[in-house]
């Protein structure tokens, strides 16, 4: 009986430091996306995409592991949460600011703070936010459209607000915290690809189970899409089955 409770508490510490380890990870999975929509004439691009930084401060290792490889860098909600100082914020974005040009989407926990103040840090920093709305942004000897959708599940999202002023035969880039906006792209919307965060890959996943999808690339009939497992963690400092990840993506022509 002695040997049998000894086997289940090496067992459930060994668990515990595997759940603490993956919530703490600091990887940047590399992945190659090649997209018809892509433009011909286009230099391939390099985006950094970090989502659901929470209570996180991004590790100096992924910044120097990404340095002078990232055109521009997307964070794709969930900055911060209720709680999270705003020295730690700021922080954090003058690490991203130093590989390069930040774009902002808000998430569901960013609106639990001083929104006002956030978007004054952002203001100040020149990081721009895009709400319901696109941009042009030139890259190498082109351009591509970013496309920001708001929070879906805080009732924000307008989806036909933010591809209003783009044209379909465009490289088209979608983000939105929450990937179930998905549902709503069309073929003739022309959205090449469209990256989210939100679901942390479930987090906590049980013999493979868990609340939502885990992280991944996934070609769809209206779009390829991106969901990220993201950085930080929700409620509990922990993760199964579904690492902490950041992504650096290298986008050409298919």
């Amino acid at each position: 009986m002695l040997e049998f409770s000894l086997l289940l508490l090496v067992g459930g510490v060994s668990l515990l430091l595997l759940m603490l380890y993956e919530a703490s990870r600091n990887a940047v999975k590399k992945e190659e996306v090649k997209l018809l929509g892509f433009p011909d004439h286009m230099a391939p691009i390099s985006l950094f995409f970090i989502s659901d930084i929470h209570k996180r401060e991004i590790s100096d290792d992924i910044i120097e592991e990404v340095e002078g490889k990232v055109d521009i860098v997307i964070i794709g909600g969930d900055l911060l949460e209720r709680g999270v100082p705003f020295s730690k914020v700021e922080k954090n974005l003058d690490k991203l600011m130093s590989i390069g040009p930040v774009y902002f989407v808000w998430g569901n926990n960013d609106y639990e703070v001083d929104t006002s103040r956030l978007k004054q840090i952002f203001k100040n920093k020149g990081i721009k936010e895009i709400v319901n709305s696109s941009m042009k942004v030139p890259i190498h000897n082109g351009e591509i459209n970013l496309i920001g959708v708001d929070d879906a599940s805080t009732q924000r999202a307008d989806y036909q607000a933010a591809i209003k002023q783009t044209d379909s035969v465009e490289f088209n880039l979608l983000i939105s915290h929450d990937p179930r906006l998905v549902k709503h792209i069309r073929m003739e919307d022309g959205i090449d690809l469209m990256i989210s965060g939100h679901t942390h890959g479930g987090q906590i996943r049980l013999l493979g189970w868990g609340m939502y999808k885990k992280g991944r690339l996934e070609k769809l009939s209206q779009t390829t899409l991106l969901v990220s497992n993201g950085y930080g963690t929700t409620a509990v400092p922990l993760r199964l089955g579904a690492p902490a990840e950041t992504h650096l993506l290298t986008i050409s022509k298919r």
